[in-house]
């Protein structure tokens, strides 16, 4: 029974692709037969269906239009896509892109998406590439694209190019489209497309050579290419695409683009990995144009594409990459001489049909690849606790980046806090007469010791926040209280390269800042992004030489329901997706926009932030992952918590916080390592922490005692003999005023936390005390005995001496050794001064730390006042 249904569906998908593939005396069809094509997915077993895409019978009346519609995943489950059968004809379709979203640009049947619409609302993938009538493309064994639940991608997006509307003169409707074969069986390697595009390539006219050259260094997990794809239009000659290593040229393929532009196979054995170059170099010919030809989207312009299909370990796979760098003369001064010589096309070519007939062969390449390689690990991230190995004798740690050597660089506010009256009303800071922070507030640290390398930035800055580098090690900070952005030199000899505002000046035109909190720079075109910031709620865009070019603020998906940024508080640039993101902290989300233009790609909240993002960081690993820490908020519980996030789906992988969970005060800021590793620099207990992937359900022991409880005793110990500081928390309820639509936190509603925390470093003193007390009250007692045995047996009379002369003379001593006021206020939470205020960069919560003033003479602390009123 089973293999009759089986037979019968077969039958089915053969009728139906044969009825539909377009041939001269076919293309002519009417609506409903067109619409009657797109059938319901096709079952052939319990794992292994077909899907058809195809156009609703569609009749463009204009050339060059570009058409799409969009098409569900059919299941929840994680599915792959191993087959493409195009059925379309070069008569009529010029070419087919299938993309794969989280949502489609329209709901309509079909749309027009060659304009503003375009295809998704979020950042689509490439899967697959049709023109010049193309054969079909079967992927390797064990190879597959991965749609549906955890990839990110809902929906199929099939755009379909029609050059030339004469063929449609008779007012045929089209249904041009895919096949899908597809499988719910898990895939060991995820496929993916690598794009190389020249987008600012001119022809000029009667020219006979013009090249178009692009070229990227590959900064993932190692990609495997298996097959390639060239496309242009006309003028094409030839298309090369190469991996560069160690400046040798491997070639990945070379084809002529008028030949079908089908995936062809790549009959080398290859990988490109981290640090290699990836390379494309299209040939042009301007002869018979009397005008100059530019890159476009009709087919009078022209087009130089360089597709590479390759499949990578599930773990890591990203479905989709992209380069669209100008390739620099030098560079290509060393490509191979094939990629110049054009490749003659005959009729015959033109018109045959060219199968790619590599299963086999990849099958073995990928058993190959695949040796060596062990089953699935699963990875959390944990506290490094013997990182750093010294005191790296931090002020408020208020940004990390990582250098071009990945190294760790901090930048912390030395002796300088963020009070309540840092700024007045109209966000001036008030207390420019301390001068700058006199300490180095730039570190550079090994990220495997914590060792500092190298310390810079004395007497620049007054409050800093935020901090990236470029590619040449020059630092990009923001200070808040200057209301700038400023380019430092890392040579140690502190020179600012280029301010970016006016200092001391807040201000929310384009040449001013009120508060800025961060820097992102893109690596390819040293564009400058700042997020601004505690006043102002926007993102500004700056070539690398500090010209204004642009600025947006708050994106979503429905302009009826339009939220501002509240504090645009940290930032990060996805050079891979060509994206810029921003941590909105008091909207407790993370928004994604493309860096070319600001628009608007995605949106990431989970309740699990707790109402506050303070910081992102990015890596490309697998779909990207994002790292996040949370803040403190009044209105939820969540805890202080770190968060790592595949981009693509937006499912929170792992959440990681220090061992003892109340080491993290107020998390300020996160970079993630290459290796995997994790850096936290926390603003409130001033420290920066290191997190790496561990494997989970680790159990190590030491003479019947887990490492960790070891570790843990250890840690508590160092951290209560360890001399600290007073902290006070003071609460900037003025800046958050400015900064945010609602009014800011009640100061007595982060007071009740500071008596929490008191309370809890309250007890514990409390049990360290009366460990103290009991030798002590010992010696007490033994004195007593003592005067009371010399008073009942001496020969000499006298008046015994008072229980409470002795315990005087014991309390005298005590004094000095042990202070009880100095002990308490020593601690967080309990000071001489009362309940502290709390510190916010606008309810930031950052603590301002105060040497204590009490004299050893002092018996007692003086009793709390009452808490202060917020002003």
């Amino acid at each position: 029974m089973m293999g009759a249904s089986v037979l019968l569906g077969l039958l089915m998908a053969f009728v139906l692709q044969g009825h539909c593939t377009e041939s001269p005396s076919s293309r002519r069809l009417q609506e409903g037969d067109c619409a009657s094509r797109t059938k319901p997915p096709l079952l052939f077993n319990s794992h292994n269906f077909s899907m058809d895409l195809r156009m609703p019978g569609v009749s463009p009346s204009n050339s060059d239009t570009y058409l799409c519609m969009a098409f569900p995943v059919p299941t929840n489950q994680d599915s792959y896509i191993v087959d493409f059968i195009p059925h379309a004809s070069m008569n009529t379709v010029h070419h087919m892109i299938l993309f794969g979203c989280q949502s489609p640009s329209s709901a309509s049947s079909s749309w027009d998406c060659g304009g503003a619409l375009g295809t998704c609302k979020d950042d689509p993938s490439i899967m697959y590439a049709w023109a010049r009538n193309a054969p079909p493309t079967k992927l390797p064994k064990d190879v597959g694209f991965r749609v549906g639940k955890g990839s990110g991608m809902s929906y199929f997006v099939l755009q379909v190019h029609y050059g030339d509307v004469s063929a449609f003169r008779d007012h045929h409707r089209d249904c041009s489209g895919l096949t899908l074969r597809m499988t719910s069986k898990p895939q060991p390697f995820v496929a993916g497309i690598y794009l190389l595009m020249s987008v600012d390539t001119v022809i000029p006219p009667g020219k006979t050579v013009t090249n178009a050259d692009v070229a990227c260094d590959y900064a993932s997990y190692p990609i495997y290419p298996f097959a390639f794809r060239t496309h242009t239009h006309r003028l094409g000659k030839v298309v090369s695409g190469y991996r560069i290593r160690n400046g040798k040229w491997t070639l990945i393929g070379r084809q002529s683009p008028q030949l079908p532009q089908a995936f062809y196979p790549v009959n080398t054995e290859l990988s490109v990995q981290y640090g290699d170059t990836v390379a494309a170099r299209c040939v042009f010919t301007g002869e018979g144009r009397t005008s100059e030809t530019v890159i476009g989207g009709t087919s009078d312009d022209e087009m130089c594409n360089f597709y590479m299909m390759y499949y990578m370990d599930r773990r890591h796979a990203v479905p989709f990459m992209s380069c669209m760098e100008s390739g620099s003369r030098e560079q290509f001064r060393h490509i191979p001489a094939e990629a110049n010589v054009p490749i003659a096309v005959s009729p015959d070519q033109m018109s045959s049909m060219m199968h790619m007939g590599h299963a086999a062969d990849d099958s073995v390449l990928l058993d190959k690849r695949r040796g060596g390689q062990g089953a699935d690990q699963d990875y959390h991230l944990e506290q490094v606790t013997d990182w750093p190995e010294g005191n790296l004798q931090l002020g408020q740690v208020s940004g990390l980046a990582l250098d071009s050597d990945s190294n760790l660089v901090i930048f912390h506010r030395g002796d300088h806090h963020w009070d309540l009256d840092s700024f007045d009303g109209r966000a001036r800071y008030q207390h420019r007469s301390l001068g700058p922070i006199q300490q180095s507030a730039i570190l550079v640290v090994d990220p495997a010791k914590g060792r500092i390398l190298k310390a810079s930035g004395r007497n620049m800055f007054y409050l800093p926040h935020g901090i990236t580098a470029d590619r040449d090690n020059n630092y990009w900070v923001t200070d808040v209280a200057l209301h700038q952005v400023l380019k430092v030199s890392s040579d140690g000899r502190d020179r600012t390269l280029l301010a970016l505002g006016e200092a001391f000046t807040p201000g929310s035109d384009s040449s001013h800042f009120c508060q800025p909190t961060d820097v992102a720079i893109d690596p390819h075109t040293g564009n400058v992004f700042v997020s601004d910031g505690y006043c102002n709620a926007r993102i500004l865009k700056f070539s690398a030489d500090g010209k204004y070019l642009s600025q947006w603020g708050a994106g979503s998906l429905d302009r009826r329901q339009r939220a501002r940024f509240q504090i645009p508080h940290s930032l990060a640039f996805l050079s891979d997706r060509r994206e810029v993101c921003v941590a909105d902290r008091e909207n407790g989300r993370i928004q994604c926009f493309i860096a070319d233009t600001g628009e608007f790609v995605k949106e990431i909240k989970k309740e699990e932030f707790g109402g506050k993002v303070f910081a992102i960081s990015y890596s490309p690993a697998g779909d990207g992952l994002i790292y996040a820490v949370n803040g403190d908020s009044p209105y939820h519980s969540a805890p202080l918590r770190g968060f790592v996030i595949n981009y693509t789906s937006r499912e929170i992988l792992d959440t990681f916080s220090p061992k003892r969970k109340q080491d993290f005060k107020m998390p300020h800021d996160l970079v993630g390592g290459p290796d995997g590793s994790v850096f936290v620099g926390d603003a409130g207990s001033e420290e920066v922490f290191k997190f790496s992937a561990e494997k989970s359900h680790r159990s190590v022991k030491k003479a019947g005692i887990q490492v960790q409880e070891l570790e843990e005793v250890e840690a508590f110990i160092q951290t209560r003999v360890k001399p600290q500081r007073n902290t006070s928390h003071v609460a900037a309820a003025g800046p958050e005023k400015q900064t945010v639509d609602k009014p800011s936190l009640p100061v007595v509603q982060e007071e009740k936390k500071t008596v929490k925390a008191g309370r809890e470093n309250g007890a514990m003193a409390a049990v360290i005390i009366t460990l103290l007390l009991l030798p002590l009250l010992l010696v007490v007692i033994i004195g007593v005995f003592v005067c009371w045995r010399r008073n009942r047996h001496g020969d000499q009379k006298a008046e015994p001496r008072s229980v409470v002369g002795i315990l005087g003379r014991i309390k005298g001593k005590a004094v000095g050794g042990l202070n009880l006021g100095n002990f308490f206020a020593s601690h967080r939470g309990y000071t001489r001064q009362g309940f502290d205020q709390l510190s916010t960069e606008g309810s930031d919560q950052e603590r301002n730390m105060e040497d204590s003033s009490d004299s050893d003479n002092e018996e007692y602390s003086a009793p709390p006042l009452p808490p202060q009123p917020a002003s």
